[in-house]
């Protein structure tokens, strides 16, 4: 192990040790208030560089969007971090599963939870396209304005309920769905706050968070209930339809509790994070005239890193050191050295602000332009582009979502060519829109646009 000492880090003569007072605290705070968060913290990060110390009271924690930095987080040095509180602070809403474990709960979850995507991974896309035909012909009854985010949640929950779980996924208006959408959305946003609040998430418990988790378990529990009735007199054997997965959890488990938590932790990564790549895309295509006109009959490159790019999923996520280690990059006069991460330390790294590092992505790195990507200059880019996390932890699903999301993406389009903005819609800069930060982000204001 390399030796060399914690210390400020600097750059370009900055001393990058980032106090968090009173006063930039508050800041932080209105900023959250006014959904422009990660937009408030650009200018600082993008003056004192990709890897800062943050001091509050007294403790020390760090913040990366260093490629290299990232990649000894998620991969070469993973065993040394973990997810800290966070399985406490939102097992009320997702209990036991993939987001909240760690060690050898996590990589049982994993190896459970591979399998209905080892099943559908290589499926036809009819699957997806009798749900994004379902969703377009909903559209077509709608005159007038109509906001897309709310209907690629339904979308993305009746997929995922019926091709990973093997329930039918009913209406896509059923009043059923949307009290449950209308619950776990509310839960996700008290659950991301109590996450921020580290070993002080029991401060923020909502009575109606708790009413909310109850209402999102009770909705996964009937998953269950409806695939095991189902189930009777079936051979034990493994089939292909649909039901031997929750039949595998509940063979290989044998607790119904821990089979429906896996199940809402599917949810809250099938629904939200295909549903907000599906808004993202829309949003910036209805922005970007020029782009739209090239994306219908070029889909596949904005579908994948266009949207993906600028805003990730997941834009900023944490890890706790689970021991004293490192990470190679941040420190020494010049930030190339490795720098000290002792035992208890957070370590937050942000995806969604190395996707716009310029020494990436060109100067241009804030803009829409999709076709960036065109010329393989970017065919190397590594750890610098990272929407579906990595490491041992990448995303079980990420091939699921791209299908899903391309399928619908290529209908809306065909169905409805002269999609646009409304006229008189403000457009303002990208990254500089009113933006939703819960466990995922998503435009705060929707994605409003008219079809016909």
């Amino acid at each position: 192990m390399p030796t060399f000492s914690a210390r400020s880090l600097v750059l370009s003569g900055h001393d990058m040790r980032y106090t968090l007072t009173s006063y930039v605290l508050k800041a932080q705070y209105e900023a959250t208030a006014a959904q422009n968060l990660l937009a408030f913290q650009t200018p600082y990060f993008e003056e004192y560089g990709p890897n800062i110390e943050l001091k509050l009271l007294g403790t020390v924690g760090y913040l990366t969007f260093d490629p290299e930095n990232i990649e000894a987080i998620l991969s070469t040095r993973f065993e040394d971090f973990g997810l800290g509180s966070r399985g406490r602070a939102i097992h009320s809403f997702v209990g036991e599963g993939i987001f909240t474990q760690d060690g050898s709960a996590w990589q049982r979850s994993r190896r459970l939870l591979r399998r209905p995507f080892q099943r559908t991974e290589y499926q036809k896309l009819t699957g997806f396209c009798d749900f994004a035909d379902r969703l377009v012909a909903t559209l077509s009854s709608s005159n007038g304005v109509v906001d897309l985010q709310p209907l690629f949640s339904q979308y993305t929950l009746a997929t995922t309920t019926a091709l990973v779980f093997g329930q039918p996924a009913g209406s896509l208006n059923s009043a059923s769905m949307k009290s449950f959408t209308e619950s776990f959305d509310y839960a996700a946003k008290i659950g991301a706050f109590r996450i921020r609040l580290q070993d002080f998430y029991w401060l923020y418990t909502p009575s109606e968070y708790t009413k909310a988790c109850t209402r999102v378990k009770l909705y996964a529990h009937r998953l269950v209930q409806q695939t095991l009735e189902g189930d009777k007199g079936k051979s034990s054997e493994k089939d292909e339809d649909g039901y031997s997965f929750i039949r595998d959890l509940r063979d290989e488990i044998k607790d119904p509790i821990l089979v429906r938590d896996h199940l809402t932790n599917i949810l809250l990564a099938g629904r939200d994070s295909t549903a907000c790549l599906l808004s993202w895309t829309f949003f910036l295509l209805a922005r970007h005239p020029d782009v739209l006109r090239r994306v219908q009959t070029e889909i596949q490159e904005v579908s994948g890193p266009g949207a993906l790019r600028l805003y990730p999923p997941i834009p900023i996520n944490v890890r706790i050191a689970k021991k004293t280690t490192w990470i190679p990059k941040g420190g020494g006069p010049d930030g190339r050295s490795p720098v000290l991460i002792r035992k208890g330390a957070g370590v937050g790294y942000a995806v969604y602000y190395m996707h716009r590092l310029k020494n990436l992505y060109g100067e241009d790195a804030n803009d829409f332009r999709p076709e960036r990507w065109e010329d393989r200059k970017l065919a190397n880019i590594g750890w610098g582009y990272l929407p579906f996390s990595g490491g041992p932890r990448l995303c079980l699903g990420r091939d699921f979502a791209l299908m899903e999301a391309s399928c619908v993406i290529v209908k809306i389009l065909q169905a409805f060519p002269n999609i646009r903005l409304p006229h008189g819609t403000p457009v303002v800069p990208v990254g500089e829109e009113k933006q939703a930060f819960t466990v995922f982000l998503s435009p705060a204001e929707g994605c409003k646009v008219l079809l016909k």
